[in-house]
């Protein structure tokens, strides 16, 4: 039997959701819906045997759909998400999964107590790339990570709710976590608002781990080029992993500094060294596809997401922390890692 799917919020990336689910196998996307009659007009003509509303309520009370897809701004999404399990259905909702923490957790053990499927939209995990880049890192091939840096920057598209942070950093923060298995123990950030009062353009925050690993993050809608790129620095190798490369997504850099145990100058104790580049086949899989497939997989199996309610938690706990930090000139804010788990 297909999984029945209504859709709330069919804006721009709204849009590329339903096309996906549209095009999955064992997937009927049955209704999608929408508060802009403007946009319903757009798409409705593009997906034979949908139906389309704008009251989210026709789709939460069909009690032949199975699972929800909420796409609406993320100030609609615990809302939207808590009638959904109420109503007895899975949900996936965009990223970030809502805007307070408190509200979070109430999400989390609604779906628990439900027995529902509650996944957020953290891409980036099931990027062909991140998961190269997390087997080199697990199989120890880049050695010990000392840092990461991250740059998501574009010029436009300019929000008018959400800041810079809130809009493109749960890409890099959940990517990083995913990567590391780590949740930072502290967060600094900084940013400017120089187009509209009190959202920031531009912010500059640091995730400050455990075991010493930093990663940095860079992220902006005022910048002359468009940027997706994140570096990894280990002491046996160095990875780049570049987004916006079409075919050659990761490099890898035989680049460090190797100690001698015989040596009579500081000099000769520490040598550079600069050996191949290598550029490994990354595969094809277009991340999308393949995180609406494995929603799909989890309703069908009745399995955790990757990008679970708790994984939407965290990344809304780093990205307050951030807010906080940024609003208080960069001052380091604690993160407690035990209230995550």
């Amino acid at each position: 039997m297909p999984v029945n799917i209504g859709q709330i919020g069919l804006g721009a990336w709204g849009r590329n959701l339903i096309r996906t689910f549209y095009n999955l196998p064992g997937v009927n996307v049955k209704q999608g819906c929408d508060a802009s009659p403007a946009q319903l007009a757009k798409i409705s003509g593009s997906f034979p045997g949908v139906t389309w509303t704008k009251d989210p309520g026709e789709i939460i009370n069909d009690p032949s759909i199975n699972a929800v897809v909420i796409a609406t701004p993320p100030a609609d999404h615990f809302d939207l998400a808590a009638r959904a399990l109420k109503a007895g259905k899975d949900v996936f909702v965009e990223k970030p999964l809502v805007l307070d923490v408190e509200k979070g957790k109430m999400l989390i053990e609604l779906a628990a107590k439900r027995d529902k499927i509650l996944m957020v939209g953290h891409i980036m995990e099931y990027h062909p790339a991140s998961l190269a880049m997390k087997e080199y890192i697990h199989s120890g091939k880049l050695g010990k990570i000392y840092y990461l840096y991250s740059s998501r920057i574009n010029l436009g598209k300019v929000r008018d709710i959400e800041n810079a942070l809130w809009s493109f950093a749960p890409h890099d923060i959940s990517m990083i976590m995913f990567l590391l298995d780590q949740v930072p123990v502290r967060v600094t950030a900084t940013g400017a608002s120089y187009l509209q009062k009190d959202i920031e353009d531009v912010c500059f925050m640091t995730m400050h781990f455990e075991d010493k690993t930093m990663a940095h993050i860079h992220v902006s809608w005022l910048d002359p080029h468009k940027e997706r790129k994140l570096t990894i620095v280990g002491s046996k190798m160095m990875a780049v992993f570049d987004d916006t490369n079409s075919s050659e997504k990761i490099w890898l850099y035989d680049k460090g500094v190797d100690t001698k145990l015989d040596y009579n100058t500081y000099g000769e104790y520490m040598s550079l060294r600069a050996g191949d580049i290598l550029i490994p086949k990354v595969a094809s899989t277009e991340p999308l596809m393949a995180e609406c497939a494995h929603f799909i997989e989890c309703v069908k199996d009745r399995t955790r997401p990757r990008s679970d309610g708790l994984d939407g938690l965290k990344v809304l706990t780093i990205l307050t922390a951030a807010q906080e930090s940024m609003q208080n000139g960069g001052a380091p804010i604690d993160v407690n890692i035990k209230d995550l788990n």
